[in-house]
């Protein structure tokens, strides 16, 4: 079976299963309901002692409420995985499939939210109006470049983690695995030269992220659809209207000012990383060539690369990585998130920031102990790993101010792994008293 057909078995059986399940989570009740009498202080009237406590220090409603482990995935099907505007209703399915992820490896409780706005200020103004039941809200699958005023926006106004996986998620994926990539073929921050191939959401967050964890922003050349990202480009003044973010690092980047056709980017650099087009002739061999010795190739496109293993291979690439998990390296940030809420919710921070998701990409490498070419990076299935990542992510939200509840490291790694163990629990008691249905004619 081929990567086409397997791709189409996929879609026919998430259909008929779909269809079977009518939804992939639900709400249950947490706490003990022996007889109808149990509603006096699960509801009212005891319940309003409970608001009014809430009402004078609005910081208890983590404490007395189920907002402490709370995650909204917020959409407006603008840009539904690699299938366009799809509209709110059809990103459904996807959010919720988001949403069961951050469950059973997080044991985060995150509701799928697809709202229909057709703006990006509405979509602020409803984020911000459903925020007092949250912990953190996940942006997702939210158009180029609205999601980046999105992402300002929320982060600016509210008391809570705002996230956009799509940006943040996949930056501090590909961090972790450029770590331990360059550690395998002796590169270094300082010196590396660096081509973000494709301008949207995931490398422009990687571009300030691999900043943040030290390398340079001179060593970094941004490719788009036009080529070369540089300041004497002809659509710089518009760039700088309709997408400041881009236009800010043809500013930042590219301190040789290359310019024109991307091949040029390509000679002597040391590493590229791809999220660009789903079409495996887009990073063409002879480009792969032109790099320097031992270069690193991150082609990240779902469902096909922009460019197959064994081509890169053969080009001398390596390390290759890509975004699928029947390949090896797969760069994915569903290691990422969950972990990353598990540690912010745990520490009830006020946000997120750039310190904290190096920490969580330095620990996410590091959990691979004797890495390899063909392993450089966890996958899911290594369900320890999480626990690992949220107690870093939890600690320096402490050590950055952001966090409303302190705790060691030691003390947050314990508690995430009991709150994720105690989850998985629950699931498996569910599956094995037929509670959740076994998968249709398995």
């Amino acid at each position: 079976m081929d990567e086409l057909e397997r791709t189409m078995l996929f879609g026919k059986l998430a259909v008929k299963y779909s269809g079977f399940y009518k939804g992939k989570m639900r709400i249950l009740p947490k706490v003990p309901i022996v007889d109808m009498a149990d509603f006096s202080y699960w509801y009212t009237p005891g319940i309003a002692e409970v608001s009014k406590v809430i009402q004078k220090d609005h910081d208890q409603s983590f404490h007395l409420t189920g907002r402490w482990n709370t995650v909204a995935i917020i959409t407006d099907g603008s840009r539904t995985l690699g299938l366009g505007n799809t509209g709110p209703e059809a990103a459904l399915a996807v959010m919720e499939g988001k949403a069961l992820l951050f469950n059973f490896l997080g044991g985060v409780n995150a509701v799928p939210i697809p709202i229909n706005v057709s703006t990006r200020e509405e979509f602020v103004q409803v984020s911000r109006a459903i925020s007092p039941s949250l912990g953190g809200i996940n942006l997702e699958d939210i158009e180029s470049p609205k999601c980046f005023y999105i992402l300002r926006e929320l982060q600016k106004s509210l008391d809570i983690p705002v996230w956009h996986d799509d940006q943040l998620g996949t930056a501090s994926a590909i961090l972790a695995g450029l770590l331990n990539s360059i550690k395998l073929t002796g590169k270094n921050k300082t010196d590396s030269r660096i081509i973000l191939f494709g301008s949207g959401a995931a490398n422009i967050a990687s571009a300030y992220l691999l900043e943040a964890a030290g390398f340079r922003m001179s060593n970094i050349t941004m490719v788009d659809s036009k080529g070369i990202l540089e300041p004497e480009r002809d659509d710089m003044d518009k760039l700088m209207i309709k997408h400041p973010w881009k236009y800010e690092l043809a500013m930042k980047t590219n301190g040789d000012r290359l310019k024109g056709d991307p091949s040029k980017a390509f000679k002597g650099a040391d590493i590229v990383i791809s999220a660009s087009k789903s079409d495996p002739t887009t990073l063409k061999p002879a480009w792969i060539r032109s790099m320097s010795s031992d270069p690193i190739v991150f082609a990240l496109a779902n469902p096909d690369p922009e460019i197959w293993p064994d081509k890169a291979k053969e080009a001398g690439a390596h390390i290759v990585a890509t975004g699928r998990s029947d390949f090896p390296n797969q760069i994915n940030n569903s290691i990422v998130f969950p972990a990353i809420f598990r540690g912010v919710l745990d520490s009830r921070s006020r946000g997120v920031n750039f310190n904290i998701m190096v920490k969580a990409s330095e620990a996410i490498a590091n959990y691979v102990k004797d890495p390899t070419e063909e392993h450089i990076i966890p996958k899911m299935s290594d369900y320890d790993l999480f626990p690992i990542v949220a107690a870093e992510v939890a600690y320096e939200s402490v050590r950055s101010g952001l966090a409303r509840k302190a705790n060691s490291r030691e003390g947050f790694r314990k508690e995430a792994e009991q709150i994720i163990s105690e989850n998985r629990k629950s699931y498996e008691t569910l599956f094995k008293n037929g509670l959740i249905k076994k998968l249709p004619g398995e």
